[in-house]
């Protein structure tokens, strides 16, 4: 049992990983991208803005899609897209057809993202979810902590356009992944009063359901709080701190490290204290860090040392934050798990989309305006995890 276990935590861990190595990877191309296809920081950014909008709303798609034909079906649809988008985007010629090819990647790549948290909600609720779910993301590491790494060794090897070939070839071992060591969660006998009269029906019980809407509002919250990282790290560490990519993709990792590795004592946590007091406490010392580090920036304390460090500690706390909330959001939606993981796959991204398009009105290439938008954000992340753990109750169980 505990090998079946670690196995499926590895085979879900390294599909969901499949749309994140197709950002991280691409951090450390983004000065080098704006060089050769002349575009500002605004444009590069907005090819980043592009893959998280469709990714964002394609899960919409391939959630209620996998209640109605099993996890498999739209898994396959997706990855093929992912990989026919990696591909355009590896032959674009100017920056806006790599805008319009990284959507089509992101309309592919939210599938895996939703699916394998509609797999890990068909098998396991409660704390042995969250046990899952640390252990998933302990897989899913290898996409924050290598692949900046990976991404700046094929930078320095091939260019910026290699770096897509090698997301497809990741798409084409996902594919194979999927097709020989995935079993199908949701088979046949529960799918037949799926449809599409019962998938709005789903949406609509978790749109009135303000139980899930909250958490999965704090879970997106926390989400586009290192988005906020994602997407001003490597301009801040590279033209501000003068790092070269390769060293901008150590700092990177470190910062990941912190973040998966705390990840994985929420389970452990929640079974010994509960959910419920872990993402209290947790979401409190993450506003409290990045609020501590934006006030020292903001006093004058400018140094790289100062800025590793708080994010360290900051992103620690987040790593508990949402693999609970997570599993917290969809414990009592079993038979809907497909709808439910897309809305607050959906909710996360464009959460993520949004900020990133606010903050790229305000950066000025320092540290100020991502610590600034970061500590915001988890203010609000903690404001809204205290009223709607406020008000827990045993969400509606009853599937439409």
């Amino acid at each position: 049992m505990k090998h079946n276990f670690l196995r499926l935590a590895l085979v879900l861990g390294l599909l969901s990983a499949i749309g994140p190595f197709a950002i991280d990877m691409y951090l450390p191309a983004l000065p080098a991208i704006g060089r050769a296809l002349h575009a500002d920081v605004h444009q590069v950014q907005l090819s980043l803005m592009a893959f998280f909008l469709a990714f964002a709303l394609s899960q919409l798609l391939y959630g209620p899609a996998s209640d109605i034909f099993g996890r498999k079906t739209p898994l396959y649809v997706g990855i093929v897209l992912f990989v026919a988008g990696s591909i355009g985007c590896a032959l674009s010629p100017s920056i806006g057809w790599l805008i319009a090819f990284r959507a089509v990647q992101g309309l592919g790549g939210g599938a895996p993202n939703v699916i394998t948290l509609a797999v890990v909600r068909d098998l396991h609720t409660g704390a042995e979810a969250a046990r899952l779910m640390s252990l998933l993301m302990l897989v899913f590491s290898v996409s924050p902590i290598l692949a900046p790494v990976v991404g700046s060794l094929i930078i320095d090897a091939g260019g910026w356009s290699a770096i897509f070939w090698a997301i497809g070839t990741i798409g084409v071992l996902g594919l194979a992944l999927a097709t020989f060591a995935l079993e199908e969660t949701r088979p046949p006998a529960e799918r037949v009063d799926s449809g599409l009269a019962s998938t709005g029906r789903a949406f609509a019980l978790l749109l009135r359901d303000r139980h899930f809407l909250g958490l999965t509002s704090v879970v997106s919250l926390g989400v586009a709080s290192f988005f906020i990282y994602l997407s001003n790290s490597s301009f801040v560490l590279i033209n501000h701190y003068g790092l070269t990519p390769r060293q901008y993709s150590l700092a990177f990792s470190v910062n990941a490290a912190s973040f998966i590795g705390a990840s994985q004592l929420a389970g452990r946590l929640g079974h010994r204290y509960g959910l419920k007091r872990v993402v209290a406490v947790s979401v409190a010392g993450f506003a409290s860090t990045m609020c501590a580090g934006s006030a020292l920036n903001l006093a004058g304390v400018d140094n790289l040392a100062t800025l590793i460090v708080m994010l360290m500690i900051g992103f620690g706390f987040l790593g508990l934050v949402i693999p609970s909330t997570t599993v917290m959001a969809l414990e009592h939606h079993g038979e809907i798990a497909g709808a439910a993981s897309a809305l607050m796959g959906t909710t996360e991204m464009v959460s993520g989309a949004i900020v990133i398009a606010l903050m790229s009105l305000v950066v000025d290439g320092t540290a100020r305006p991502m610590l600034a938008g970061v500590a915001g954000v988890a203010l609000l992340t903690w404001l809204l995890a205290a009223i709607s753990l406020r008000g827990e109750h045993a969400a509606p169980a009853a599937a439409p």
